[in-house]
């Protein structure tokens, strides 16, 4: 009975000690955290997320025909959730968790935070809680797959949307986010990207023309005018866009600090030159300035300055927005017409080619009073980085594609095509 008593006491001393421990390890973890950070990238979460639910969903349903308006929301609202889903269970631990073999992880992370399983509720990531940083790279995880459908819509099947999204996220995008921003060798090789123009635009936007290479074009495309259904939810889809883009790059300093701040600038200012430079060439060579100009010229200067968003001065973002504009405009213009691909709704020449002339102008714009980290700025390591992203995209992009298109098949057929997406897939029309 003694020893009884004597056995039960340790265990309750060992208790309240070990109790003590995990007090003492919370209130740490506590101290660490910034309640400010924290609740500028919850703020910044949502509105990445509200760039894509519903800001790219109706910037794209705009410029579809009518008979694929539900057809273009349903596979985007698909892509957000299967994406959600995926980065969870194993995307957001291959991008960010190191991997347990040295040799490899400069090209993918581990399983140990799969299902978020690895991640202590009270882990932290700088100053704020690690799931937070976590589910702030998933609204990115989101976003990319779901830019991609911009150049497939009107023509492929759900189905096929759905295994292009799994197999996408895994293999092209987690490993190119965990070469960039997870410790891997484009970050060793001084590539800089401060909120995605490798792992979010390049890649997307080379994916995007890849897919519709193999995808092929719309049958009416090139024989027949292809006409926007609404351009008023063009405008509204855009406008939450440059919104919603705050959180995506000013979000992207970790925190609510002056870095955060430099983002916001940069982001606003190259944003709206891009939507002038546009607006005025294209108003110079057609003579009448466009909706669908002007909303385009926005997105690419969007684009253009997010990786550059947190190491250049508010006049590098105006020259960077200005060019990427200029540039996105001869991609649209010309390149595809003189190639004569069909990006539907232009992935490719706003999102890769603004993307390409953000992350190379980051170099000579990038300034070490901004972020320190813009002292190694490195033009050669930039170009690097886009070729690197535009390889890897572009190869993994048509074996994926390719595959789908011999077991699953990508495409829709030519009577589905004809009679329109949302009732031949979906038996819903807009009234």
């Amino acid at each position: 009975m003694f020893m009884a008593k004597i056995g039960r006491s340790a265990v309750a001393r060992l208790a309240g000690a070990l109790a003590a421990v995990a007090l003492v390890g919370v209130a740490g973890a506590q101290e660490a955290l910034d309640t400010g950070d924290t609740a500028w990238m919850l703020t910044s979460t949502a509105l990445v997320l509200l760039m894509t639910l519903p800001g790219l969903a109706l910037f794209y349903a705009g410029l579809v025909r009518k008979k694929n308006v539900i057809a273009t929301l349903v596979k985007t609202f698909a892509v957000a959730s299967l994406s959600t889903v995926l980065w969870f269970a194993f995307g957001y631990s291959l991008a960010f968790d190191p991997n347990p073999n040295p040799g490899l992880d400069v090209f993918i992370g581990g399983l140990g935070k799969a299902f978020f399983t690895g991640i202590p509720l009270e882990a932290m990531s700088g100053t704020i809680p690690e799931l937070l940083f976590a589910v702030f790279q998933m609204t990115f995880a989101i976003i990319t797959p779901a830019l991609i459908l911009g150049s497939l819509v009107e023509r492929v099947k759900f189905s096929a949307v759905l295994w292009f999204t799994g197999l996408w996220l895994l293999l092209v995008y987690s490993p190119l986010a965990h070469w960039v921003w997870g410790g891997g060798f484009l970050a060793n090789a001084g590539v800089l990207d401060f909120a995605g123009g490798n792992v979010v635009h390049i890649n997307a936007g080379v994916s995007a023309l890849v897919a519709a290479l193999v995808l092929g074009k719309r049958k009416d495309f090139g024989k027949a005018p292809i006409v926007p259904h609404n351009l008023a939810l063009t405008f509204i889809g855009t406008s939450l866009l440059w919104v919603g883009w705050f959180g995506f790059n000013a979000g992207s300093a970790a925190g609510a600090n002056s870095l955060a701040a430099v983002a916001m600038v940069n982001t606003q200012v190259a944003t709206a030159v891009a939507a002038l430079t546009w607006m005025f060439i294209e108003w110079g060579v057609t003579k009448k300035p466009t909706i669908v100009g002007s909303t385009s010229g926005a997105v690419a200067g969007l684009v253009a300055i997010t990786p550059a968003a947190g190491f250049v001065e508010p006049v590098g973002a105006l020259f960077i927005g200005l060019i990427g504009a200029a540039a996105a405009y001869l991609a649209v213009s010309k390149l595809k017409a003189a190639l004569g691909y069909d990006d539907s709704l232009d992935v490719f020449g706003i999102h890769g080619v603004a993307g390409i002339v953000g992350s190379i102008l980051t170099a000579p714009f990038a300034s070490a009073a901004v972020n320190p980290a813009a002292a190694d700025a490195s033009l050669w390591a930039q170009v690097y980085g886009v070729l690197v992203s535009i390889a890897y995209a572009a190869v993994a992009t048509a074996i994926i594609t390719q595959v789908i298109r011999v077991v699953f098949g990508l495409r829709v057929t030519a009577e589905h095509e004809e009679t329109g997406l949302d009732i031949a897939l979906h038996g819903e029309a807009l009234a």
